[in-house]
């Protein structure tokens, strides 16, 4: 008894440490309705298909979706706290098209994701800023200074970085508009459809299995 004892505590002081390396990677998902899924079937999601994407490819991951319709740079800076939470081993940072669409100061908006980044970086969270290209109506200077703040913070934190969360589309959109709109597009021509948020995990998916290997998972 005495040495079956000793092997089983020999055994749970060996296999402790692997099941704590072994839990999933927990991810937050910052966002608005493209992060949330406006207008989506349950798992036709940005977050339950980049979920099911990894998990086809070998990774242990949970995914948390912290996206929510009409949020701005300001509203996700109010409630990082709250997503973050404990136990959260990295993020993907997309914000920024409702401070677009509202024309709200750049000045503005970078100081919010700044925020944002500051408090991953008090709490050693890894990050995928995913930027925004914005159109000239606002004119040279506002696009100017948009387009620059996302490559700029990405590089002031060392984060990494992709410059558009609907690059993948406008892409299919150069040769195509009217098809890609069709195929890839909702009715209002704003939020993608499920095959439109299958071809923006394709091209992020490589972006979010590179943040997975940075991080290492606490015990």
């Amino acid at each position: 008894m005495r040495i079956w004892g000793k092997a089983a505590i020999l055994a749970l002081a060996v296999a402790g440490p692997v099941a704590a390396q072994d839990r999933p990677v927990s991810i937050v998902a910052l966002g608005d309705s493209l992060t949330q899924g406006y207008g989506l079937m349950d798992g036709d999601g940005f977050v339950p298909q980049l979920q099911a994407w990894l998990t086809d490819r070998g990774h242990a991951v949970r995914i948390e979706n912290h996206g929510v319709s009409g949020d701005t740079t300001a509203g996700g800076l109010a409630r990082i706290g709250w997503a973050l939470g404990t136990g959260v081993d990295a993020m993907i940072v997309a914000l920024g098209g409702n401070d677009l669409l509202r024309g709200i100061p750049p000045e503005a908006s970078r100081a919010n994701l700044a925020g944002i980044l500051d408090e991953a970086a008090a709490q050693g969270i890894e990050v995928l800023l995913v930027g925004l290209r914005a159109p000239g109506n606002y004119g040279p200077e506002y696009q100017q200074a948009f387009n620059a703040m996302y490559p700029e913070l990405a590089q002031e934190y060392g984060t990494l970085y992709v410059e558009s969360f609907l690059a993948p589309l406008s892409a299919a959109a150069e040769t195509d508009p009217n098809g890609a709109r069709a195929a890839y597009m909702q009715s209002d021509g704003i939020h993608p459809n499920a095959q439109g948020v299958a071809v923006i995990v394709e091209a992020l998916g490589p972006e979010v299995q590179a943040l997975i290997e940075r991080v290492s998972p606490q015990s």
